[in-house]
């Protein structure tokens, strides 16, 4: 093989490996992936029995508490925050994650009252 040839190729793949950023892949998560339109900042996300669906969310893990087979992990994206159920355990606190999940509503009647809240299932 001549020796321009190896010098080409060597630069190719050395560029090629420098420009791959690493990637934790849950659904769609990464360090610094952003999806524009598809993310749905949590503000907007509305505490009620009827709100239904699957959207993306974007932000960074304030907390993390184990459960039983799953983890939950508080997601802030700085108009507010919210809980993710998930059987990933690798979110680490601190990490800018995007999640896809199915919203979900905990009822919590106390004294006539309705303190119940939305959260995730991550999908």
């Amino acid at each position: 093989m001549n020796y321009k040839l190896r010098i080409g190729i060597t630069l190719l793949l050395l560029v090629g490996l420098c420009s791959c950023a690493p990637l934790n892949v849950s659904g769609l998560k990464g360090n610094k992936i952003s999806f524009g339109s598809n993310v749905t900042a949590i503000q907007k996300i509305k505490a009620t029995p009827d709100k239904q669906g699957n959207v993306y969310i974007q932000g960074k893990v304030e907390r993390k508490v184990p459960l039983l087979k799953h983890r939950a992990y508080l997601i802030n994206d700085s108009t507010d925050q919210i809980w993710v159920v998930t059987n990933q355990s690798n979110f680490q606190e601190g990490e800018s994650v995007v999640i896809k999940g199915k919203l979900l509503y905990e009822s919590i009647p106390i004294a006539d009252q309705e303190f119940g809240e939305v959260y995730l299932e991550e999908k």
